[in-house]
């Protein structure tokens, strides 16, 4: 080795001596390195401060603060949050997870005939058209063609955008294309090409705000979720908001009480904002329902497709995607099911979306997508119809409303073409859901104000039996075995009669092993014997215990936890 070699070799190994003497062995770093890595969660207290408060004490980083659930994001490394889980005022502790979008990219010819499927043509025609309601799009963002920028009048109606993934006003850019898609469904005032008497979507003079809590490659989190509804909640009567489209789903890892979106929902729910979710596209599936929903209050959309043939209802079938129930604390979901096969509506050329599919993207403008995304955004624009016609109509109302109104896909003989945990209570129909008398059919038996506070939590009617075949509790001779053939043959019809009414719709009380006197336990006492597994480790350990005893009919069922 040369001098000039060796001293280079001495410099270099002195100072890493000096840096091993004060910072320890690379191993050593190495170590301290990922006992320090962090994770970010949702902690609830009863209130914000009291949160972020047991935060700090242990040293953790508070990232955000959402006050719609008395919670806070925070940044914890493994011994923080084991801390933080022994600390009396620290309520719950949930991972701030991801959260997707639920849609396809399918092909399909240009034209955007849902409206007519559902019969909101004939409201247009008659004046009824979304005016004076405002609907909040929870999504990517929004590029702001001039139809939907402004309604049919042109004058403008987009009245704010919160951008939720900076926290800030404006912003809202939709880069990926999807947030974009779902508003067009609801508000675009362009009227389709071959007959200027139909307008491309459901409520074309519908007022808007848009919420953007996905980020530019559409991913957002439980922290861009919650805060976007939180931001919501704070202005609803500013902007008059009476609609919220949550086109988007998450893995469901807890009971829907503990979940922290699902919390918000029914916040929102509760301050009398109706709210639609998608049921997800993890069909077809029991038991794939996505969070928010297998909440059991708000309205929950799954998916058919009228086969390319709008004005032939004889062929329209359910979408294999779609996510079916029950839920596992026993809701029927989806509630109900809307076009969501092949929906053509506006997205911008240049978004991510159309730039991966150019064969969906025509004009540079129209893009045609599948899923539950698009069935809930056209049932949102139907509830603003709804809702311009009779506007004091409360969330629950108009979920019995849509629900009483629905067409349940029936075969030759009368039977049901599909689970009632695959289709709820059968497709939207927009005229006669605007015509309905019955408000009363929907969310019976729930309390949102006793749920929220901890008070009581609930359980729905469906139920599985000792094979493993799921069924609903008094409907006689109801059973879905292994589902339904996927066929293409089906006639949605107004002519089914659900048996003893929509006894699927009422819930019962979920009371952790004290059984309410007034209550009705079940008659049959099964189990869910396969227990379920969450997707972070909380275990459904053996199912819960149908019970057996009968008071009166009419009260409030209680569902207790097995011993």
């Amino acid at each position: 080795m040369d001098r000039k070699s060796l001293l280079t070799f001495i410099a270099v190994y002195s100072l890493l001596a000096v840096a091993t003497f004060f910072f320890g062995s690379s191993d050593q770093t190495s170590s301290s390195t990922v006992s320090e890595q962090t994770t970010s969660y949702i902690l609830k207290g009863k209130s914000v401060a009291i949160a972020a408060a047991a935060v700090r004490e242990v040293d953790g980083v508070v990232t955000d603060e959402l006050g719609i659930i008395d919670s806070v994001v925070a940044s914890l490394t493994a011994t923080q949050l084991e801390a933080l889980e022994r600390n009396a005022s620290v309520l719950s502790v949930f991972p701030n997870a991801l959260v997707d979008t639920v849609s396809y990219t399918r092909s399909g010819d240009i034209y955007v005939d849902f409206p007519r499927v559902l019969g909101a043509d004939e409201l247009h025609a008659q004046g009824i058209t979304g005016a004076g309601v405002t609907v909040a799009v929870v999504d990517s963002g929004l590029n702001t063609p001039k139809s939907i920028e402004n309604d049919i009048n042109g004058n403008p109606r987009l009245l704010a955008t919160y951008n939720a993934v900076a926290d800030r006003m404006g912003g809202g850019r939709d880069k990926y294309g999807h947030g974009t898609h779902m508003t067009s469904i609801i508000l675009d005032s362009d009227k389709a090409e071959d007959d200027t008497t139909l307008y491309n979507s459901m409520a074309p003079n519908a007022q808007g705000v848009v919420v953007k809590s996905f980020r530019n490659n559409g991913d957002g989190s439980y922290a861009t979720v919650i805060r976007g509804l939180d931001w919501i909640l704070g202005n609803k009567d500013t902007y008059g908001i009476r609609v919220v489209n949550l086109s988007f789903s998450a893995p469901a890892q807890s009971h829907y009480w503990d979940d922290p979106i699902n919390q918000a929902v029914m916040r929102l729910w509760q301050a009398g904002v109706v709210v639609v979710a998608s049921a997800g596209n993890k069909g077809p599936e029991a038991m794939t329902i996505g969070v928010p929903g297998n909440n059991p209050y708000v309205i929950t959309v799954g998916a058919m497709s009228d086969n390319y043939t709008p004005t032939d209802a004889s062929d329209d079938y359910l979408a294999s995607f779609s996510s079916a129930g029950p839920t596992v604390e026993g809701f029927v979901k989806p509630d109900l099911v809307a076009p969501g096969g092949h929906v053509t509506a506006q997205t911008s050329g240049n978004s991510i979306l159309a730039g991966e599919h150019p064969e969906f993207h025509e004009l540079n403008k129209y893009f045609t997508m599948s899923g539950t995304s698009q069935a809930a955004a056209v049932v949102t624009g139907t509830v603003a119809l709804m809702l311009e016609a009779q506007p004091w109509l409360t969330p629950d109302q108009v979920k019995c409303k849509l629900m009483a109104s629905a067409r349940p896909a029936v075969d030759g003989n009368g039977e049901l073409a599909y689970s009632i945990f695959q289709q709820g209570a059968g497709v939207v129909n927009a005229g006669a859901a605007v015509a309905e008398g019955t408000v009363d059919c929907a969310n019976r038996g729930l309390d949102i104000d006793l749920d929220l506070s901890g008070q009581r939590h609930y359980g729905g009617p469906a139920n599985m039996d000792d094979d493993g075949n799921y069924y609903v509790m008094g409907m006689d001779g109801y059973l879905w075995t292994n589902g339904y053939l996927w066929t293409n043959g089906y006639l949605w019809t107004n002519a089914y009669l659900w048996t003893n009414g929509y006894l699927w719709t009422n819930a019962y009380l979920w009371t952790d092993g004290s059984v309410d006197a007034n209550g009705y336990l079940w008659t049959d006492g099964y189990l869910w014997t396969n227990g379920y597994l969450w997707t972070n480790n909380y275990l459904w350990t053996n199912g819960y215990l149908w019970t057996n005893t009968l008071t009166e009919p009419t009260t409030v069922n209680v569902w207790v936890e097995q011993e």
